[in-house]
């Protein structure tokens, strides 16, 4: 009927995508807890860090990304799910981002499982790359802040917060 195919309503796949997403989040979190739901997105994170960092290397030629590629490797694949993240700070030590649109849109809030997909995704890119790496999400459009901060920090330092991932080849 073309009254059904014709009718205005907000359903597209990305949408039902970031809609299915949250949900499944929310449900963990709500089922396992958050620290399970934060676990089980790792292992997610994980897996797709990798195949990113794998798709950049072989599209820049590149057998690793140095502090500045990884920068920009990590805004560009925020920019391509519809994130809007910036740089605000980078030095040989770390790399600080920040963020204005979360890719999971309005599903992300209530839902910071969801942002162990950026620290994973972000410290298996520079650690892969650098052989270290620690995620601190300092503020987090899920928790209710205006924006994200994440501090990529590219050397280890005794007792700083966040979480570190280490290459694989280490």
């Amino acid at each position: 009927m073309d009254e059904v195919s014709n009718a205005r309503i907000p359903l597209n796949q990305d949408r039902f995508l970031r809609q299915l997403l949250g949900n499944l989040a929310e449900a963990i979190q709500d089922v396992a807890g958050l620290e399970q739901a934060e676990g089980l997105v790792s292992i997610v994170g994980q897996k797709i860090g990798d195949e990113i960092n794998a798709g950049y290397r072989s599209a820049l030629a590149a057998p690793a990304l140095d502090k500045a590629q990884i920068a920009a490797v990590l805004v560009d694949l925020k920019r391509r799910i519809g994130g809007d993240f910036y740089v605000i700070e980078q030095d040989d030590d770390k790399i600080v981002l920040g963020n204005w649109r979360c890719p999971f849109g309005r599903y992300v809030e209530g839902r910071p499982a969801l942002c162990m997909m950026t620290s994973n995704v972000f410290g298996v890119i520079a650690a892969e790359n650098t052989g270290y790496a620690r995620v601190d999400i300092t503020e987090a459009i899920a928790n209710g802040d205006a924006q994200c901060r994440v501090i990529v920090s590219l050397k280890p330092h005794e007792g700083a917060a966040g979480r570190e991932y280490f290459s694989a080849d280490n």
